[in-house]
C-alpha cells in the first residue's frame, strides 16, 4: 500500500485513540494553560531511522481541534521527508500551531501514531538492506495491531518492503490447518478443485499454498493456477532443495519463505533462491522510533 489511507478510512481509529486518551477532559492543560493561549510545536525526529505517517498529523488535528494548523518547515516539504532515512537525530519534520490546550491534548496521540509507523518503516528497511543485491522481496503479514493494518502496511512500503494480502478477503492462502484432513497423495486433486472454484469466482485472485515438507511440494507443484508456494519453517538446506526442484519442474512458480525469519537469518534465506520472504517481525516486533514534540 504505497498511498496513504484516506481520512474517511482512519477517522474512526483516530477518534477511538482520542477518546481513550482524552476522555471528557484534559485536567492538567485546563488547570495550567489559559483558555486563549496559542502555542507552536515542532515535531522532531530524534532517532535514527525512517519517518512514516506524517499525513496523519493533520487528520488528528482535525479531530481534536480544527483551529490547529499543520505547517511545513521551509525546505522540508512533506513529500521530501516522508519515507526518508535520517541519522541526524534532531531532524525537524512539521510545525503545529494553534490553541495551546488542544496542542497539548493531541500531542501523545500524534506521537503514538508517528512513532509506531516510523518504527515499522525503519524495521522493514533493516530487513530490506540485509537482502540487498540478491533480489528477494521482503513482505509483511497479517500480524498487525488491530485497527492499524492499513497504516502499518503503508509503513512497510515506506521502508522498501512489499505487502502480502491485506486480509482474508483479497487472497486465497491455503495453510496447513486447511489441509489437515487431506493426505499428501491427494493434494493435487483436492487443490485443483479449490483453485478451479477460486478462479471461477474471481479470475485474477492471488492464490498461495503452504507446504512444510518437500514431499508436499512435489505434490502441490503439480497443480495448475497456483501463484506462490509458501515454504513454512524450512531450514536453508531444505529450501535450497525446494528451489532446485521448482526450477526443474516449473520456473514460473514463485517460492516464499516464512517462519522464524530474523535479521540474522534473512540473508541466508534469500541466498537459497526464494523470491519472497514474509516477516511478521517487521510489524509485530518493530520498536518505536523516537519522535518528539518541542513546544515553544
Amino acid at each position: 500500500m504505497k498511498s496513504f489511507p484516506k481520512f474517511s478510512e482512519l477517522r474512526g481509529l483516530i477518534e477511538l485513540a482520542k477518546q481513550e486518551d482524552l476522555g471528557s477532559d484534559d485536567i492538567t492543560s485546563r488547570l495550567m494553560v489559559a483558555e486563549d493561549a496559542v502555542g507552536v510545536g515542532t515535531l522532531v525526529q530524534k532517532g535514527v531511522g525512517i519517518v512514516a505517517g506524517l499525513p496523519i498529523v493533520e487528520m488528528i488535528c482535525q479531530v481534536y481541534d480544527e483551529r490547529l494548523r499543520v505547517e511545513q518547515i521551509p525546505g522540508l516539504h512533506l513529500e521530501i521527508i516522508e519515507g526518508r532515512f535520517s541519522d541526524a537525530r534532531t531532524t525537524p519534520l512539521l510545525r503545529l500551531r494553534g490553541p495551546m490546550r488542544s496542542l497539548l491534548s493531541a500531542e501523545r496521540v500524534i506521537l503514538n501514531f508517528l512513532q509506531r509507523l516510523s518504527g515499522v518503516a525503519t524495521q522493514t528497511a533493516r530487513y530490506v538492506r540485509r537482502v540487498q543485491g540478491i533480489g528477494a522481496k521482503i513482505l509483511d503479514t497479517r500480524k498487525t495491531l488491530p485497527g492499524f493494518r492499513l497504516l502499518e502496511k503503508y509503513a512497510v512500503c515506506q521502508g522498501g518492503g512489499f505487502n502480502h494480502r491485506m486480509g482474508l478477503y483479497d487472497g486465497l492462502l491455503v495453510k496447513d490447518n486447511h489441509l489437515a484432513h487431506i493426505a499428501t497423495k491427494d493434494l493435487p486433486a483436492y487443490l485443483s478443485g479449490v483453485v478451479h472454484k477460486a478462479r471461477t469466482e474471481k479470475p485474477g485472485l492471488f492464490i498461495e499454498v503452504e507446504v512444510d515438507s518437500l514431499e508436499q511440494l512435489r505434490e502441490v507443484i503439480k497443480v495448475e493456477g497456483i501463484d506462490v508456494v509458501l515454504l513454512d519453517n524450512m531450514d536453508c538446506p531444505t529450501m535450497k532443495q525446494a528451489v532446485e526442484f521448482r526450477n526443474k519442474y516449473d520456473g514460473m512458480l514463485q517460492l516464499e519463505a516464512s517462519g522464524g525469519v530474523t535479521l540474522e537469518t534473512v540473508r541466508s534465506i534469500a541466498e537459497t533462491g526464494v523470491e519472497r520472504i514474509s516477516v511478521g517481525a517487521i510489524t509485530h516486533s518493530a520498536p518505536a522510533l523516537d519522535i518528539g514534540l518541542d513546544v515553544e
